[in-house]
């Protein structure tokens, strides 16, 4: 039976086609041209059955001979199948189909309203809303922009931008498309970590300069910082800020790596390496390896950039990490002009599965966590925090400035706006919207004019639906939001206000007598210095000392 009709009767209806269909055009029975096709066809479909059969490399295959091809044709079309049929549409993979459409949405200007109320579950858990004032004001259009740096190098930046994304990363039209939209909506464009490429000049939006663990763009041979380079790259009109990248929320001490396939000629000469190998960028910086060092080198990139602000990006791992940063700046004044907080919900080409999913701090808690810091210092008036990480809507971008952040940065939501489906294929070079793609038979089909006008679109309707929020509340601009505004469900019967939630301490409060309710600073502050990025002395635990954490450079 398992001939006839079980798992080898493929192999078997093959073979037996072949006779069948040979014995025919042997004998003249039928017309030639029917049988010829159909015998072409058993003996293509018996040769790969028997290949199957005999091959040692699959059992699925061995023991069901062409049969057990159909597993991996389901298997590479499972998400695009789920995608359009079996989804909910609030299911979170990582973006919900709601989430998206909105993007579609306000990227083309179309009408975006919901009829019939909500669909939300407003009684489940996690819950969020924001509290609206019964003497709501008018807002009128405006980036709602926030000063960055000091001097006449400071920077207006818009409360949306565009995160990080390189050049081979994304495909030449979608650097272009996306630098001409920020250019349309005065807002800011981040290089990443691949540089500066012609398609980021050509839009001629603004931009923040990336410094990356690989000092692409400016690096020497032996893959230390080219001052000179450097210099002359950030001294650019459409380099505004400089950012220096610690990690990133999607791969956390994780170095990167684009395979040499795919390093053509033009993105070896954007990043400064030779063509056609690896491009490695390693998991820590050579520049420097202390808080004292960070900040002296974050300082030499302000000075060969004329004074334009330098900050860092980091995704929020050991908390005295940052609190001995922080520390380092009020010893030394020393000071960076701006945070970026990247959560671990972040975005990425291509991660280890792990890294993505079980190491650095979800973006709220680690926003909360950085606010608390520079607040505590006293910082917190000179120090800018932006917000990147799986953030889409209005209403995400009111609550993260509600929690303590000034602006926020996106990605995905951007390349949704260019036309991106969520098909999950970035790290393959087959991306189907010719995004995430170097293969020019795929890109071509992108229209930058078309898809720069989505870009303007959709960040200047979402600052609108912003404006209508804070309106809402009363509130004339996001900087005067506080966790006060923000109410988060715990229970069906339970609800509390973000600043019941979330320890909160008071501007300079690390320097008086008073208790300090974030334990995480309660402990650390005292114990961490400007020579190395662990504590200078042991942390008693509930059985003793615990070990000393050794110094992330080593």
């Amino acid at each position: 039976m398992n001939w006839l009709l079980g798992r080898y009767s493929v192999l078997f209806y093959a073979m037996l086609g072949n006779v069948a269909f040979g014995t025919g055009l042997m004998l003249g029975i039928g017309p030639e041209a029917i049988l010829g096709g159909c015998l072409l066809l058993s003996l293509a479909l018996s040769t790969l059955g028997l290949h199957d059969f005999f091959q040692k490399h699959s059992p699925v295959r061995a023991n069901f001979p062409v049969l057990g091809r159909l597993r991996y044709l389901f298997e590479s079309i499972r998400p695009e199948l789920r995608q359009y049929f079996w989804e909910e549409d609030d299911a979170e993979l990582p973006y919900s189909r709601n989430q998206r459409a909105m993007v579609y949405q306000r990227a083309k200007s179309e009408f975006a309203t919901r009829p019939f109320g909500s669909i939300e579950a407003m009684y489940d858990e996690d819950f969020s809303w924001l509290n609206h004032s019964i003497s709501p004001v008018e807002i009128q259009a405006s980036d709602f922009p926030t000063t960055v740096g000091e001097g006449d190098m400071a920077y207006q930046a818009s409360l949306l931008n565009i995160s990080g994304t390189s050049f081979g990363a994304l495909s030449p039209p979608a650097i272009e498309a996306l630098n001409r939209g920020a250019a349309q909506g005065n807002f800011a464009h981040n290089t990443g970590e691949g540089s500066v490429s012609p398609y980021h000049v050509a839009g001629g939006g603004d931009l923040i300069l990336q410094v990356s663990t690989g000092y692409f763009g400016f690096r020497t041979p032996t893959g230390d910082l080219d001052e000179k380079r450097f210099e002359a790259q950030a001294n650019r009109s459409q380099i505004k800020m400089i950012e220096i990248k610690l990690s990133q929320g999607a791969k956390p001490g994780h170095g990167g790596m684009l395979p040499g396939a795919k390093v053509n000629r033009e993105i070896a000469s954007t990043r400064g390496i030779p063509e056609g190998l690896d491009c490695l960028s390693p998991a820590v910086h050579r520049a420097f390896n202390s808080p004292l060092t960070l900040l002296n080198f974050a300082d030499k990139l302000r000075h060969l950039s004329g004074g334009k602000p330098v900050g860092i990006k980091l995704c929020i791992g050991h908390p005295w990490e940052l609190i001995a940063i922080v520390k380092t700046m009020v010893e030394t004044r020393l000071v960076l002009d701006f945070i970026t907080v990247d959560g671990a919900e972040g975005g990425t080409g291509a991660a280890p599965a792990e890294f993505s999913d079980h190491l650095g701090c979800p973006l709220t808690d680690a926003v909360v966590f950085a606010d608390n810091c520079l607040r505590g210092a006293g910082l917190r008036e000179r120090v800018k925090i932006a917000a990147s990480g799986k953030l889409v809507s209005a209403f995400d971008i009111v609550r993260h400035c509600a929690l303590g952040a000034d602006w926020v940065n996106m990605a995905r939501p951007f390349m949704f706006a260019l036309g991106c489906i969520q098909a999950r294929s970035c790290a393959s070079d087959h991306c189907p919207t010719g995004i995430a793609t170097m293969d020019p038979s795929r890109y071509r089909v992108l229209d930058i004019p078309l898809k720069a006008n989505r870009v303007a679109n959709f960040h200047r309707n979402t600052l609108d639906a912003v404006g209508e929020l804070i309106g809402a509340a009363g509130i004339h601009h996001p900087s005067a939001l506080t966790r006060r505004h923000i109410v988060r469900r715990l229970s069906g019967s339970e609800i509390l206000l973000a600043d019941q939630i979330y320890p909160s301490i008071a501007n300079g409060q690390l320097f008086t007598d008073e208790p300090i309710a974030d334990p995480r600073l309660a402990v650390y502050w005292d114990r961490v210095g400007q020579d190395q990025f662990s504590p200078i002395t042991p942390v008693e635990g509930p059985a003793g000392p615990v070990a000393q954490p050794r110094n992330s450079i080593d």
